[in-house]
């Protein structure tokens, strides 16, 4: 009898309509990038569209700023929810944060940028001091990574102002087009997805990349904390036969001060759920996995509802 009842009560829940969940509230936040053709607008509309596969609800709307720079500037006004802040900028940032409310936060890593100067393959510069005298563009103004760059001619011995003609960029992507033409002899870069990097890897005739000296690597680290030791695997760009040992730093997702924690959880969430459609998109998507940040950052430079989130899935940081 009562195996004929609990039998019945199966027949009628299998036969009963799913009850679905009420879909999330529509949220929209604002996200700064930088100039066009650099490697954060298209971080950016990688990330925009992976979040909303997963999440049609969330719009991440993005708006081109000058970098890193106006980036944080903009943060500390409340103009923008999020941001895109290279890891030099944003460690110098961070760091000088008192305890006190009102504070920008972490909210999910980029990726870990690894810096390289590259040369068209018929140029004779192999090497970092190959640059002295010659012209380097840079990058823009206000971009961490000319910062990063400077850092690495400095360690390796050479004056940004004095032994290199340095060029600044007003965008991004006027660097490639400078070293095609002549008007520069090299490009800085960061990140193996770098849109500079992939156009001149495709240019006819093809490019060489070339990182610091080992030697000079502990030194260029000692300059500045949020520099790493970083590997650029063999086969990263076309004809690039071994691995290249260089320095790089994270870029991160930045919180202006009050981000709703309902907001960035569910911005964390989908952007941990969004890993593979970002990686598809972006080639060095897959390093935005959330579970980085524990060893990136300090904990207490972590949005609240970040650190919550990393709570949960057990990748707490310690």
């Amino acid at each position: 009898m009562l195996r004929r009842r609990l039998l019945a009560l199966a027949l009628i829940l299998a036969a009963a309509p799913l009850r679905a969940e009420p879909p999330e509230p529509a949220l929209r936040v604002v996200l700064g990038t930088a100039t066009p053709g650099g490697g954060f607008p298209a971080y950016g509309a990688a990330l925009a569209a992976a979040v909303r596969e997963v999440d049609p609800g969330l719009t991440i709307e993005l708006r081109a700023t000058k970098g890193s720079t106006e980036n944080l500037t903009l943060l500390k006004a409340g103009s923008l929810d999020l941001a895109l802040v290279q890891g030099e900028y944003a460690y110098e940032a961070l760091a000088a944060q008192g305890p006190e409310s009102g504070r920008l936060t972490v909210v999910s890593p980029v990726d870990a940028t690894p810096g390289l100067f590259v040369v068209p393959a018929a140029s004779p510069i192999r090497d970092v001091e190959g640059l002295r005298g010659k012209a380097v563009a840079l990058g823009t103004h206000s971009s961490g990574l000319t910062v990063m760059g400077r850092t690495v001619l400095q360690g390796s011995g050479l004056d940004p102002e004095r032994d290199v003609r340095t060029i600044l960029l007003d965008r991004a992507g006027d660097g490639p087009a400078m070293v095609l033409d002549g008007r520069a002899d090299a490009l800085w870069g960061g990140s193996v997805g770098w849109p500079g990097f992939r156009t001149l890897a495709t240019a006819p005739g093809g490019a060489r990349f070339f990182g610091p000296a080992p030697g000079a690597i502990p030194g260029i680290l000692a300059l500045r904390p949020s520099l790493r030791r970083l590997t650029v695997p063999a086969g990263a760009f076309p004809t690039q036969a071994e691995a290249i040992e260089t320095v790089g730093s994270w870029s991160f997702v930045v919180a202006r001060a009050g981000l709703d924690d309902a907001a960035v959880t569910r911005l964390v969430r989908a952007v941990d759920r969004g890993k593979a459609a970002l990686a598809r998109q972006y080639q060095q998507g897959s390093e935005s996995d959330p579970r980085n940040l524990a060893g990136a950052v300090p904990a207490a430079w972590l949005h609240p509802a970040t650190a919550a989130y990393l709570h949960g899935i057990g990748a707490a940081p310690p």
